[in-house]
C-alpha cells in the first residue's frame, strides 16, 4: 500500500532467495545434472517470468488486490479451455458447470469494480477517463497472465509425463534461470530500494536488530513466499490433484478474507456473492463432494455401537 509499483523488487527478491537456496541444496552447487533436459526448462521460465511480471504490472493499473485474487482464482477456466483446444480434452457436464459459475464470480466481481473505478474518477472528470483505460488495460493484462499461466500448467503437465516428476529441481530451475531477466528491471527495482531504505525505522522483536521497515516487510514476504511455493511443490508429489486445488483454493479464500478485514478493501454484497460463485464453482470442479461422501460414510461406520 506504500509502493504499489513495489512489485519487481518483491518478485526479484523472491527468486534470488529460492535460486540461491537451490543452488546449494538441490543442485548441489551446480554440480547435479537435471533430470529434465535444460531447454524445457528455459521455455517453462519464460513463461513463468512472463506471467509473474505481468501480475506485478496488473497492481499498477487501478486492480485492487481482492480482484487481483479473484481474476486469478480462474485459472480452471483457463486450463479447461485451453486443454479443450491443446490437448482435445472433453469434460462432464458439472465440470462445465463449475466453470460457468467461476465465470459467473469473476464477471460480477469485474464489473462491480469497474463501477467503483468510474466511480472514483468521476471526481476528476478530466482524468476519469484515463484512469479507467489504464483499469481496462489492468484487466488485460490480467487476462494475458491467465492464459499464459494455464499453458504453462499444461506444458509442465507434458513434461512430467515424460521424465517424471521432479518437484525440488523445478523449483529451482523456474527461480534460478529468470534471475538474468531481472535486468531489465533493474532501473525499477533500484528507484524501490532506494525508497525503503527512506522507509521509517522499526526494531526486529527478540534479536533487536533495527533497519527500515520496508525491508522488514520484504524479508517477512520472501521467508513466506518460501514455505508457501515449496510447501505447493512439495504438495505435488505427496497429494491427489485433487487435495492440492483444494488447498491451494483454501488458501486463496482466507487470503482474499484476510486481505478484505485488515486492509479495510472496499467490497460490496456484489463482490461477496461474485466471490461465492468463484469458490463454490472450484470446489465443484475438484468434485471433493463426491470425496466427502465416502469420507463421511467411513466416520458414521466407527460411530456405531460395538452390539451393531
Amino acid at each position: 500500500r506504500q509502493f504499489p509499483g513495489c512489485g519487481n523488487i518483491v518478485t526479484f527478491s523472491q527468486f534470488l532467495f529460492i535460486a540461491v537456496e537451490g543452488f546449494v541444496f538441490e543442485a548441489n552447487f551446480g554440480r547435479k545434472r537435471p533430470a529434465i533436459p535444460i531447454r524445457n526448462y528455459f521455455i517453462m521460465v519464460a513463461m513463468f517470468f512472463t506471467v509473474s511480471v505481468v501480475n506485478n504490472y496488473a497492481l499498477n493499473l487501478n486492480i485492487a488486490m481482492p480482484l487481483h485474487m479473484i481474476f486469478r482464482s480462474g485459472s480452471l477456466i483457463a486450463s479447461m479451455a485451453l486443454g479443450i483446444i491443446i490437448l482435445k480434452k472433453r469434460y462432464s457436464v458439472s465440470k462445465y458447470t463449475s466453470i460457468a459459475l467461476v465465470s459467473l464470480g469473476i464477471f460480477t466481481c469485474t464489473f462491480m469494480s469497474a463501477k467503483q473505478v468510474a466511480s472514483d474518477s468521476s471526481l476528476n472528470q478530466e482524468d476519469g477517463p484515463q484512469v479507467f483505460l489504464w483499469w481496462l488495460l489492468g484487466i488485460a493484462a490480467l487476462t494475458f497472465a491467465l492464459l499464459m499461466s494455464a499453458r504453462m500448467g499444461i506444458f509442465q503437465e507434458t513434461l512430467y509425463q515424460k521424465f517424471g516428476k521432479h518437484s525440488k529441481e523445478a523449483l529451482f530451475y523456474n527461480h534460478a534461470l529468470p534471475l538474468p531477466g531481472f535486468l531489465l528491471l533493474a532501473p525499477n527495482i533500484y528507484h524501490h530500494a532506494v525508497l525503503f531504505n527512506q522507509s521509517e525505522l522499526f526494531q526486529v522483536p527478540v534479536i533487536g536488530l533495527t533497519l527500515p521497515v520496508m525491508w522488514f516487510y520484504l524479508l517477512m514476504n520472501v521467508i513466506t513466499q518460501y514455505v508457501c511455493i515449496r510447501g505447493v511443490f512439495i504438495l505435488t508429489t505427496e497429494c491427489t490433484s485433487l487435495t492440492v486445488t483444494l488447498v491451494v483454493t483454501l488458501r486463496k479464500f482466507v487470503s482474499l478474507i484476510f486481505s478484505i478485514l485488515y486492509f479495510r478493501n472496499p467490497f460490496t454484497g456484489w463482490h461477496w456473492l461474485g466471490t461465492a460463485f468463484v469458490f463454490v464453482g472450484t470446489l465443484m470442479y475438484t468434485e471433493v463432494w463426491n470425496s466427502l461422501g465416502p469420507f463421511l460414510a467411513r466416520c458414521r461406520r466407527r460411530r456405531r455401537p460395538k452390539e451393531e
